[in-house]
């Protein structure tokens, strides 16, 4: 699927993550702790960064409104937008004058933190759960799907807090999105997530 080569571009950043300002050893995180997580806020944004596959940076701010709405607002002079709502995920290339990608939101492992319940106790959703004494990590998919690919989410303790994930596509490619603290609560403007009105907005 192109839609996750093209949505972040991204390989691994370990060295990145190495680097992130994390907690003294802790036990591992429970499913049910980290479900909660997702599921105790509706709105949150924050800065990101994200490595690109020729190995350049870019960095934005994310835009969360669950369920099914998000948006990766990258930093000018960048002018690329990436965005999910109304059940799809729009592609706003700067280069390009065609109007935006779209897919399925459905069909994306982002969905399944993007759900209206989070439940990571679902059969067959988890396929690994693992803790290096600092963090937590999770494997996901959708259980009907696996076919769509999977996403890792690595998750801080003490508070749990979620610091970043990477996604495989059902072609195998890897993309990760490093997140900074998020700020949960707060009102978002629907129109950060409307697709078509910012196609119209662009002139698309």
């Amino acid at each position: 699927m192109k839609l996750l080569r093209t949505l972040f571009s991204l390989i691994g950043a370990p060295a990145l993550l190495m680097a992130l300002a994390l907690p003294a050893a802790a036990q591992k995180a429970s499913l049910s702790e980290l479900s909660k997580y997702l599921n105790n806020f509706t709105t949150a944004t924050g800065e990101f960064t994200q490595i690109n596959g020729d190995g350049t940076i870019s960095t934005g701010q994310i835009y969360i409104h669950r369920p099914g709405r998000i948006r990766f607002e990258y930093n000018k002079p960048d002018e690329s937008l990436v965005m999910a709502g109304g059940g799809q995920v729009a592609i706003f290339d700067s280069k390009s004058n065609t109007g935006p990608e779209q897919y399925p939101l459905r069909r994306t492992p982002l969905s399944i933190i993007l759900a209206r319940k989070v439940d990571f106790g679902r059969s067959g959703m988890i396929t690994g759960h693992k803790s290096d004494g600092k963090t937590t990590t999770i494997r996901a998919q959708d259980p009907e799907h696996p076919e769509y690919g999977h996403i890792e989410l690595v998750f801080t303790s003490s508070p749990v807090e979620l610091r970043q994930w990477i996604i495989t596509d059902d072609a195998g490619n890897q993309t990760t999105v490093v997140l900074g603290a998020l700020k949960k609560g707060g009102n978002l403007r629907s129109s950060l997530f409307n697709i078509p009105a910012e196609t119209q907005r662009r002139g698309n």
